[in-house]
């Protein structure tokens, strides 16, 4: 089964794509990591970029915790959408 990367948080095992990649059209799915809700939360890029940075100042808090899986490295998984952790943290 393929799997897909959450824009906001970088967790990359989503069932469903954010946006559907012919139609544009958004999923409108939960990510269990970060709790964006495709289509809304990340619906431009300004968005997107302002619950990053809210949800790692709150503390990258899971929204399903029992799917956290036991060696999860947030800077890892934010690189994959090309976030750089310390960067955040300093603005």
């Amino acid at each position: 089964m393929q799997r897909y990367t959450c824009l906001v948080c970088g967790f990359s095992e989503l069932d469903q794509p954010p946006w559907d990649p012919h139609t544009g059209a958004p999923g409108f799915d939960i990510c269990p990591c970060c709790g964006c809700e495709s289509g809304y939360d990340d619906a431009t890029i300004q968005a997107k970029e302002k619950y990053c940075k809210e949800w790692i100042r709150q503390g990258a808090i899971w929204f399903e915790p029992k799917l956290k899986p036991d060696e999860w490295d947030l800077s890892e998984q934010l690189r994959r959408i090309g976030v750089d952790l310390d960067s955040v943290m300093k603005q």
